[in-house]
């Protein structure tokens, strides 16, 4: 079958066309015929050699897809052939095939393209787990999203908008900011015009932020604490600005501060399952509705992966950049 293959790790220029053997589903396994998989900044890690997939997870890129079920385990219940599925995966997105357990897919509502169901498992999951079964987020309280324009920072607005919560965010250009006002964000800060703690603290009366869902690591890790209200939530989430750095731990046991630290993709199988079954008990209405939708930036063919990567590593878009199998 087609995949995007890397022979050896490097930049995106390693990402490759070619031909593999397909997936064999096991007896709790849909085989789903990708239509659509979407692009994650896990991946860009990945292909450079820093994120290994799991043993026994496919070898390939790609954390999410859409696409029909082409044939399914034994002991799977709830699918037919031939239903629209999306998928969180723990590999082998961008590939003509993948194979997935039958509690980490969902079915496709009316109202979603394919384009758009690619890019709403990684995402969307990524969110509701870190915002609200981790950091148990609730109605009126105020959540700083870093990187408000990224899959999981769209995704995150709109959940939180869900859920009666106010949403700040993080972007890094004027542009970005009016986008996230647009698309649902209560504030939107630009994080190149200088520290974003006084600005967070000016939008909610000096009081922080109850919960900051941060991909940036190390060298936002003491601002994030300023900026957090009183027994505040930091949900660590990404490391893209380093994994080290010092910090003074006494706002942390003053304030009753909690810091925790979440991947989505080393989760096992029934662990996935229960975040999904969760995540469509509490919003599966709105996704039905079509009140949950990502933004879509671009669509690609899978051959120009390497273009697909290269924009999302210059920080080109909003929302999600997906590829079309």
């Amino acid at each position: 079958m087609r995949a995007i293959v890397i022979e050896r790790p490097g930049d995106e220029q390693v990402l490759q066309l070619g031909e593999v053997p397909p997936p064999l589903p096991g007896p709790h396994d849909l085989l789903i015929n990708v239509s659509h998989a979407g692009v994650n900044r896990a991946d860009l890690m990945q292909r450079q050699g820093f994120y290994p997939p799991q043993p026994g997870a496919s070898p390939l890129l790609g954390l999410e897809c859409a696409g029909t079920v082409a044939a399914m385990g034994a002991q799977v219940t709830g699918w037919r052939v031939g239903d629209r599925a999306m998928a969180l995966l723990a590999g082998g997105g961008y590939a003509a095939q993948a194979v997935v357990d039958q509690g980490s897919a969902m079915h496709v509502p009316p109202t979603l393209s394919d384009a758009e169901a690619a890019g709403i498992p990684e995402v969307f999951l990524t969110a509701f787990v870190n915002l609200f079964m981790l950091a148990g987020v609730q109605a009126g309280e105020t959540v700083l999203v870093h990187g408000g324009g990224s899959g999981v920072g769209t995704a995150s607005i709109q959940l939180l908008r869900e859920a009666a919560a106010r949403s700040l965010v993080t972007a890094g250009s004027a542009a970005k900011c009016e986008h996230c006002l647009h698309f649902g964000a209560d504030v939107a800060i630009n994080y190149r015009d200088g520290s974003f703690v006084p600005k967070v603290k000016a939008a909610t009366n000096d009081r922080g932020a109850d919960v900051i869902l941060d991909s940036i690591g190390a060298a936002y890790l003491a601002q994030n604490l300023e900026a957090l209200a009183h027994s505040g939530r930091l949900v660590l989430i990404g490391l893209m600005k380093g994994a080290k750095t010092e910090i003074d731990l006494t706002a942390v046991l003053r304030r009753h501060l909690k810091i925790f630290g979440s991947t989505l993709r080393a989760r096992p199988v029934a662990e996935k399952a229960a975040i999904v079954t969760a995540f469509l008990e509490r919003f599966g209405p709105a996704l039905e509705a079509g009140r949950l939708r990502p933004p879509i930036h671009a669509v690609i063919p899978l051959a120009q992966a390497a273009e697909a990567h290269r924009m999302m590593q210059a920080s080109e878009h909003f929302g999600k950049i997906i590829l079309k199998v």
